[in-house]
């Protein structure tokens, strides 16, 4: 059997469509994640330790350097909590939502199982 015969039959099997669907519905639902996080969840925390964007919070290395004029010749370096704050937060909502969803699939599964065994 050839390659593209191969390929065809992958491409056109329910798993792969499956996926496709999945992989679709997933960057949507990371795009919906992403602003539940920066424009719900952190700006009242951000307001909560002093005003800040919460995503400016950071611990300088080492101060950016600048130019006679005013630019920039090299950027700040700094330990960017804010930013890795907001990842682990969205990583949690995403994982949480997977975890109800993986759950409810479980139920439902056992449940047509269980009607199976009946009959």
């Amino acid at each position: 059997m050839g390659l593209i015969q191969e390929f065809k039959e992958f491409a056109v099997k329910g798993n792969a469509m499956d996926m496709a669907v999945g992989i679709i519905l997933g960057a949507a639902f990371n795009k919906v994640v992403q602003s539940i996080v920066n424009d719900l969840i952190m700006p009242p925390i951000g307001m909560l330790i002093g005003g800040v964007d919460f995503k400016d919070l950071n611990i300088p290395l080492k101060a950016a350097e600048l130019a006679a004029d005013g630019s920039v010749v090299k950027p700040e370096v700094a330990i960017r909590i804010g930013t890795f704050a907001n990842i682990v937060i969205e990583f949690l909502i995403v994982a949480c939502s997977v975890f109800v969803i993986v759950k409810f699939m479980n139920r439902l599964i056992r449940k047509r199982e269980a009607e199976a065994a009946k009959s």
